[in-house]
Order: C-alpha cells, then sequence, then structure tokens
C-alpha cells in the first residue's frame, strides 16, 4: 500500500507540473482550430483525469504533455461525435488528429499568444478579455479571477461562460491581428499579464504550488510582447514594471520566513541587475511619446529603487506619479497607494483623510491592503480603538499565515490587545 500511495503521490505530483507548465499551451493549441475553448478546456480535464487513474497503473509518459494531448484530441472527436459538431469543426478535429502522431514525441506548438489576442478580439466584451485570457492561458478558476477584479465570483463565472461562447459562435480566428490593429487588443493582453504576475508575486511561498511560477510565466509573456511590439511603450512599461518588482522578491521574507515591508527591506538583498535592466526599458518606452499606466506604475517602482543608493524616495514626486495614475485609471488601488505616500511625504492626518475619501468605493470593503493602510495610519494618529478594528478585518481578510501573524504583530504593538 505504501508503494501505491508513493506512486500516487509521484503522478499527482507530475499532473500538477504539467497542469502548471503546460495548461495553457494544451488549451490553446485544442482550441486553435475548433475555437471551442470551454471544448477544449473540458477535453483536457478529462485527459488530466485519465493520467490521474492510469499513471499510477502504467507508469508516468516520457512525454507527458504528449499523452494528454493525445486523450484530449480524443475526446474533443468523441464530443463532435455525440454532439453533432458543425461539419467544419469536425474537419478541424479529423485534420488535427492526424496531424500529430500518437507517439509521444509529438512537438507541440505554442499558440498562446496567438489566443491571448483571440480572447482580445473587439467582438468580446471589453471587461472580459483580461479574465478571459487569465482563465485559458493561466486556468485560474473563477473564484481567483473575481478577486483579481473585485467581481463576485458567480457573476465572473457567468460572463466567462458568455466570452467563450462568443468565441465559438462568432468563429473568431486564433491568428495574431495584422500589426495596425494590435494595438487595440493590447490593453487586455498587458492587463492580464500583469494580473498573472501579480497573483504569483504576491506570496509564491504562501500560495498553492499551482500557481508558482506565474511571475515567471509572465515575464516571459511580457518579453515576447514586448519584442513582437518594440515600439508600444505600454508593453514596455509592463516589462520594466515587473522586473522591478521581481527584483525585490528576495528581500520580502527574512531568513526565517517573516513578511517585511517594503520600508523596512534591505536593498543589498535586491536584484540590482534586474533594476537595471527595468531602468533602461523605462527610458526606452519614455522615448516614444505617450504616457500610459504601466510606465507611470514602473515609473513609482523606479522612485523606490534609489534606495539602493541610501537614498530616500522622493515623495512629492512619488505623488505626482500617483496623481496621474488615479486619473488615468480611477483604481481604488491607486488611491490607496496615493494616500500611503502623502502620508509620508506630507502628513499621516492627511494621508487618512485621502484614504477616508477612497474608502467609499464598496470595492474596498473586502480588500484587504486598503484595512490594513487605514489601521497604520489610524494607529499613527493615535486613533487607537479605530486601529485595531482596522487591524481585525484586515487579518481577517489576509490568506498567507504568514501576513497574517505581521499584521497581528502591528495590532499588539497599539497596546489594545489583551
Amino acid at each position: 500500500m505504501v508503494g501505491d500511495g508513493e506512486a500516487l503521490n509521484r503522478v499527482s505530483g507530475e499532473a500538477e507540473r504539467v497542469a502548471r507548465q503546460s495548461y495553457g499551451r494544451l488549451v490553446a493549441f485544442l482550441a486553435a482550430r475548433t475555437r471551442d475553448v470551454a471544448g477544449a478546456e473540458d477535453a483536457l480535464s478529462e485527459a488530466f483525469a485519465s493520467a490521474l487513474a492510469d499513471w499510477p497503473r502504467t507508469g508516468i509518459p516520457n512525454n507527458p504533455e504528449a499523452w494528454l494531448l493525445t486523450v484530449a484530441r480524443r475526446r474533443q472527436l468523441d464530443a463532435g461525435r455525440r454532439g453533432g459538431t458543425r461539419a467544419a469543426a469536425f474537419d478541424h478535429l479529423t485534420l488535427l488528429s492526424d496531424e500529430l502522431s500518437e507517439t509521444e514525441e509529438a512537438d507541440i506548438p505554442d499558440e498562446r499568444l496567438r489566443l491571448m489576442f483571440a480572447c482580445a478580439h473587439p467582438a468580446i466584451d471589453a471587461r472580459m478579455r483580461g479574465p478571459l485570457i487569465l482563465q485559458t492561458i493561466l486556468g485560474f478558476d473563477a473564484a481567483t479571477i473575481a478577486g483579481v477584479f473585485l467581481i463576485p465570483p458567480a457573476t465572473m463565472g457567468q460572463r466567462l461562460v458568455r466570452a467563450k461562447t462568443k468565441i465559438r459562435d462568432a468563429g473568431i480566428a486564433f491568428r495574431l491581428p495584422e500589426r495596425a490593429d494590435m494595438s487595440e487588443r493590447l490593453d487586455a493582453v498587458l492587463e492580464a499579464i500583469y494580473a498573472a504576475f501579480t497573483e504569483g508575486w504576491i506570496d509564491p511561498a504562501a500560495t498553492p504550488s499551482r500557481r508558482r511560477g506565474l511571475t515567471d510565466e509572465a515575464i516571459w509573456l511580457g518579453r515576447l510582447v514586448a519584442a513582437m511590439l518594440p515600439d508600444e511603450p505600454e508593453a514596455l512599461g509592463l516589462l520594466a514594471l515587473m522586473l522591478h518588482l521581481e527584483a525585490r522578491r528576495g528581500a520580502r521574507r527574512t531568513e526565517a520566513g517573516e513578511y517585511v515591508p517594503l520600508a523596512d527591506q534591505d536593498s543589498a538583498r535586491w536584484n540590482r541587475t534586474l533594476i537595471d535592466e527595468a531602468e533602461d526599458i523605462l527610458l526606452t518606452a519614455s522615448h516614444r511619446g505617450k504616457i500610459g499606466r504601466y510606465q507611470l506604475e514602473a515609473a513609482v517602482q523606479s522612485a523606490h529603487a534609489v534606495c539602493r543608493f541610501g537614498h530616500r524616495p522622493d515623495w512629492p514626486v512619488l505623488e505626482t506619479l500617483y496623481d496621474h495614475l488615479l486619473a488615468l485609471t480611477g483604481s481604488p488601488v491607486v488611491a490607496i497607494n496615493r494616500a500611503v505616500v502623502i502620508a509620508s511625504g506630507r502628513s499621516v492626518e492627511e494621508g487618512l483623510a485621502a484614504l477616508d475619501a477612497a474608502g467609499g468605493d464598496q470595492r474596498l470593503a473586502g480588500y484587504q491592503p486598503y484595512w490594513a493602510a487605514r489601521a497604520d495610519l489610524l494607529a499613527r494618529c493615535g486613533r487607537g480603538q479605530e486601529a485595531d478594528d482596522a487591524y481585525r478585518c484586515a487579518i481577517d481578510l489576509e490568506t498567507d499565515p504568514v501576513i497574517r501573524q505581521f499584521l497581528a504583530g502591528r495590532r499588539s504593538q497599539i497596546g489594545l490587545v489583551s
């Protein structure tokens, strides 16, 4: 029984690895001709279920991705026969079946970039282009995506279903648009890449392993888009932003695993090679003559990066950058960060007033960083009981035990916790 358990663990681990590294690539390939994203996801899900049932008995194949692709193609063909798939789509499935041999040496073309731009097609609801890319390319569930975009999970799930149906029914082609048409789809592609990066960067050690490696994946996609569209300053801005953030990964935890906020980080532990690359890319973007969200956010990180030279951040410059960001995006998250900067550069009371102004947005009621920032500013203003209440909200909303411990430590410093 122990041997069976070990085999099952190995199989589960390998299936998880493939899902983490190849999910989007497999879905994109399976859906490239049928244009049925939901059908491709269903077929791949069944293939993974078959792997968990078969591999403990037959052994993990030499090329797990090709094995899964073969099984998923069969499921697509079976579903097409059962469901009366349109003749054209069925022909595509048959062609797909003949196109790749059933050996485990199949070379699977990477169709992810095409799928990303298909999901960003003008026929798709603009609100759903980013979320759709997150689910189809990276396999995020609707609840996770809902949290990223501050939308109720049920609403997000319904919208994702409608978006996938639109791709299928409208016959949206999985191809890269003409260069002149790329720009109108670029915002959704960049939004999804950044959302994926953020989800992995928040805390890769504490999140489920399915999400680990998302930062590397997002940076790879960001490099790909920036290389493909070198004249698009926002593609460069996003890449610079991600590199700046990634450069600080090693300083975000102590050797004991405790959380360290940016203000307390040891800049000697930052990756200066990544920072230098980010600075060069941001400078290149600034010469393109068009400023956007990601360039501004990268500029914010650049302003913090001066700490590596022993300098303090220029708070007035940071406030100005956040002013432009807020005017451009209207984001309540930007408003929170702006308030924190005002508290550091002007006064805590003015920062708290700015945060109070942002707090009227109902989307922030369940957003942990809002409550953590509010708790900190209230404590610094000497409003202990209110700070204690805000810390309690932040702790209740936080899922990472390490950050919960950090917040609890800050709360205990108020002196009201029994």
